[in-house]
């Protein structure tokens, strides 16, 4: 008889690429490529317009360790437009491996992009690698919001094991004009509850507008800061706006977000948003 080691099946990872490409048309901003593959996923729910919204979507349900996912959009000379997800972003455990997902964006001469995707939902276990880039031509700008949320407190959950690298980063004219790196382990978990790292919080968010009229909207952010239960603060320097934000859960950070939004951009959110 032979013998036989046992082997652990192959558990099959989600891959995906969507890019979309806009530019301008009869006096609008319109569709002019589309590419998508795997469980990446883009629709345009407002195609044509002024500024048009762009919805990416992962059809794999979330990540987990192996995963690879890819978002890009390009935005011609003088188009303006707002991206989003269909969904909050869920990162599960990870048998092994990380899951990977790279953002990147260009924005040409005089375009200006809103960058909002929903929350990412980190659960107990979850190794995620994220990488979102932003590339502004002349006299372009982007506001860009990142959240994340550690487990979901109504459902009992605690995250103690983690491995979480994100890095953001917004060139101009090929320069790096704000470079925003953050990673998590169970080490930085553990020490979590001090005021250098989350001070307790669950969901924190970051959100920075790069581009003409960035400081000139400060006092506009501090303002809109008035959500009950979240932790925030916000400055201006060198065309850059930056607000931090720290919440016990993430429904009020959603709302504080949603509040602040609404106040720098002077619009509706994205339809996709549910509040």
């Amino acid at each position: 008889m032979t013998a036989h080691t046992p082997q652990l099946a192959r558990l099959e990872r989600s891959q995906g690429a969507a890019h979309v490409a806009m530019g301008m048309a009869r006096g609008a901003v319109r569709l002019r490529d589309l590419a998508q593959r795997g469980s990446a996923k883009a629709f345009l729910p407002h195609v044509a317009g002024p500024v048009p919204e762009i919805v990416f979507l992962n059809t794999a349900g979330g990540l987990t360790g192996g995963d690879r996912l890819d978002y890009s959009l390009t935005l011609a000379e003088g188009c303006r437009a707002v991206v989003t997800t269909q969904t909050a972003e869920r990162a599960y455990a990870a048998g092994e491996g990380t899951a990977r997902v790279t953002v990147a964006h260009q924005v040409g001469r005089g375009g200006w992009l809103d960058w909002l995707p929903q929350e990412t939902i980190l659960y107990d276990g979850a190794a995620l690698d994220r990488e979102t880039t932003v590339d502004l031509a002349e006299g372009a700008g982007c506001l860009m919001l990142e959240t994340v949320v550690l487990g979901r407190a109504a459902m009992g959950e605690t995250v103690t094991r983690l491995a979480f690298r994100d890095l953001r980063c917004v060139r101009h004219k090929g320069r790096p004009v704000l470079v925003d790196p953050l990673a998590f382990d169970a080490h930085a978990l553990a020490a979590g509850a001090g005021p250098a790292i989350l001070g307790g919080a669950r969901a924190f968010a970051t959100l920075a507008m790069v581009g003409p009229g960035a400081e000139d909207a400060l006092v506009r952010a501090r303002a809109a800061l008035d959500e009950p239960g979240v932790e925030a603060a916000a400055s201006a320097f060198q065309g850059k706006l930056v607000l931090r934000l720290l919440a016990p859960d993430g429904w009020p950070l959603r709302r504080q977000v949603a509040r602040v939004l609404a106040s720098l951009r002077g619009r509706d959110l994205p339809r996709v948003w549910q509040l």
